[in-house]
C-alpha cells in the first residue's frame, strides 16, 4: 500500500476540495505540500500533490474525469 502522485494543483483550496471529493466516492486520499504553498495571492507556485493509493489510482484518475479536474 504506497502512495502515489494524483496530480499536482496549484493551490491547497483546489487541492483539499478534490482530496474531500474523492474520500466522498471512497478513495483514500491526502495532500502534500499544502503548507508550503503559502504565499497563494502573490504567485509563488509551490505545487500541492494530492496522493491516493496505488491500487486506487485508477478509480481517482476515473473520479477526476467525472469532476472535470484535470
Amino acid at each position: 500500500m504506497a502512495l502515489v502522485e494524483l496530480i499536482r494543483l496549484p493551490n491547497g483550496v483546489e487541492a483539499e476540495l478534490l482530496r474531500g471529493r474523492l474520500e466522498c466516492a471512497g478513495v483514500h486520499a491526502v495532500c502534500f505540500d499544502a503548507g508550503m504553498n503559502i504565499a497563494e495571492s502573490v504567485g509563488l507556485m509551490i505545487p500541492v500533490r494530492v496522493m491516493v493509493l496505488d491500487e486506487e489510482i485508477e478509480e481517482a484518475r476515473a473520479l477526476m474525469v467525472e469532476f472535470g479536474v484535470g
